[in-house]
């Protein structure tokens, strides 16, 4: 005798390739989400840069010179390097005090960005609100 087999109509659609498709995306969600919520939160300027208002309070800079040291233009030597900790505790106190201190980061061009990176977290770490970047105007070459 011979058996008769029992085909699938071809209407009936069969999900589990798309099941297996949706578990790998799941996965991968998973694995890029906690990578995309690290990071330095900046506010960015909507329009050019303008020179500082003076009517506000002298603005904390932080400078980052091309070896990577941190300067802060508050306290007793301003012309000495500081350490992270410094930093953090420095900014923190005035900012108490003063809590619409503008904060700056001055970073030197050749200085590695990393440097300037972490003088942002560090800033916000101390308390900081937003932290904007010091720059030069280029310089305009006379047309030819």
């Amino acid at each position: 005798m011979a058996q008769r087999i029992r085909r699938q109509p071809m209407s009936e659609i069969n999900v589990v390739p798309y099941i297996d498709v949706m578990l790998v995306l799941l996965v991968i969600f998973m694995i890029t989400a906690p990578l995309l919520a690290q990071g330095v939160k900046v506010d960015l300027p909507e329009a050019a840069s303008e020179p500082i208002d003076r009517k506000q309070n002298e603005p904390l800079i932080v400078t980052v010179d091309a070896g990577g040291a941190y300067y802060l233009n508050v306290g007793e030597d301003t012309k000495k390097s500081i350490d992270h900790d410094a930093l953090v505790q420095r900014v923190a106190a005035v900012l108490r005090h003063q809590p619409e201190t503008p904060v700056l980061v001055r970073g030197d061009k050749n200085v590695n960005y990393g440097k300037v990176v972490t003088a942002m977290a560090l800033l916000q770490k101390a308390g900081a609100p937003s932290v904007g970047l010091l720059t030069e105007a280029p310089e305009m070459e006379p047309q030819r």
